[in-house]
């Protein structure tokens, strides 16, 4: 815009100096149109070095100056057959000099602004490919990213998988190892339990045969020789239950009748208990505890230890109804006396044995069973 003012000024006024001089001096045609056609071509080259995007108002303001030069045309004409044609004065010459290198000056400064814009244009589209391309290359890098990343998990998972699995495994060996060491710790239980109650069992089976073979001897010698006959019992004062006699007193039949309850109710514990064993071996083996096969062998020691705790079972409660006969002989006044021949028992075998119905004697020579 700055370079179109002086071309306007250097258009009208070398008119308006012909103007003048045509009417003192006659002019010639050529130097007229000289005159009026340079500055016209130096304002229309002011437009044509506009950048592209100012095409259109350029083309349209010579448009509006083509009238201004046209117009003193048809006023010179007639003037230039009057007046002579005169030269161009030497500060005419140099304001349109001067002119001119404005215009060119403009022209310049305006290809160079064309040329910066589009440096401009071409440096923002290289600055727009190159944040296109940076774009492209960070969202690759953090496609690749995110890929090594999952990557890396599904790793990290896998890891863990078998991390898990081998303590589950390790969990179920060590389960396993001390199953077994359990199982051996119970058979070796059962072991020592069947070694007990065998021996037990063997002990009873030996005292049961000897018993039966001194009854078996003393029916025998009582059918060979008939006892001597029992003596009379003299027996005293009866207190709470109990007759005393010449050689039991009352205090000594009290402390007898306290032993032989401590031992009955020893002996009853005991019959229960091995009675319940026993029942619980028969509800182990129905409810299919107890592999009963060639390889185990549980049915036949299953049954033999039963039986042995029956046997017991059967021993103690013997012994019991041995010592309520004894409890019911101190209420008669029969208590330590022999049932064979009728003399009393000495009081230290009544103390280590309170149901005992023989002598030591009787038992040796086969009379009796105790």
């Amino acid at each position: 815009m700055a370079a179109k003012k002086p071309a306007k000024k250097s258009a009208k006024k070398p008119v308006k100096k012909q103007a003048k001089k045509s009417a003192k001096k006659p002019a010639t045609k050529a130097p007229a149109k000289k005159s009026a056609k340079k500055p016209v071509k130096k304002a229309a080259t002011k437009p044509s070095s506009k950048s592209p995007a100012k095409k259109k108002p350029a083309a349209k303001k010579p448009a509006a100056k083509k009238p201004v030069a046209k117009k003193p045309a048809p006023k010179k004409k007639p003037v230039a057959k009057k007046a002579a044609p005169k030269q161009l004065t030497p500060a005419q010459r140099a304001a349109a000099k001067k002119a001119a290198q404005r215009a060119a000056a403009a022209a310049k400064k305006e290809k160079e602004r064309a040329r910066a814009a589009a440096k401009k244009a071409a440096d923002l589209k290289k600055k727009e490919e190159n944040a296109r391309k940076a774009a492209k290359k960070k969202a690759e890098a953090e496609r690749k990213a995110a890929q090594r990343a999952r990557q890396q998990e599904k790793a990290e998972r896998e890891r863990e998988r078998k991390r898990i699995a081998k303590e589950k495994q390790k969990e179920r060996d060590r389960i396993a190892k001390e199953k077994a060491a359990l199982k051996k710790a119970q058979e070796a239980e059962r072991a020592r339990a069947k070694a007990e109650k065998e021996a037990a069992a063997a002990k009873a089976k030996a005292e049961k045969e000897a018993a039966a073979k001194a009854a078996a001897e003393a029916a025998a010698k009582a059918k060979a020789k008939l006892p001597p006959p029992k003596p009379p019992i003299v027996k005293g004062p009866s207190k709470d239950g109990i007759t005393s006699t010449r050689e039991f007193s009352l205090e000594f039949l009290f402390a007898q009748r306290d032993l032989l309850l401590a031992k009955r109710a020893q002996l009853s514990g005991q019959a229960t208990r091995l009675e319940n064993e026993a029942n619980a071996l028969i509800e182990d083996a129905e409810m299919g505890d107890v592999q009963f096969d060639e390889e185990g062998g549980e049915g036949d020691t299953l049954v033999v230890e039963r039986e042995q705790d029956l046997v017991l079972s059967a021993s103690a409660r013997q012994s019991i109804e041995e010592i309520d006969a004894a409890l019911d002989r101190m209420k008669i006044g029969e208590y330590g006396y022999s049932v064979i021949s009728g003399l009393p028992i000495p009081k230290e075998r009544l103390k280590a044995m309170p149901e005992a119905t023989q002598l030591v004697t009787e038992l040796a020579g086969g009379f009796g069973r105790r």
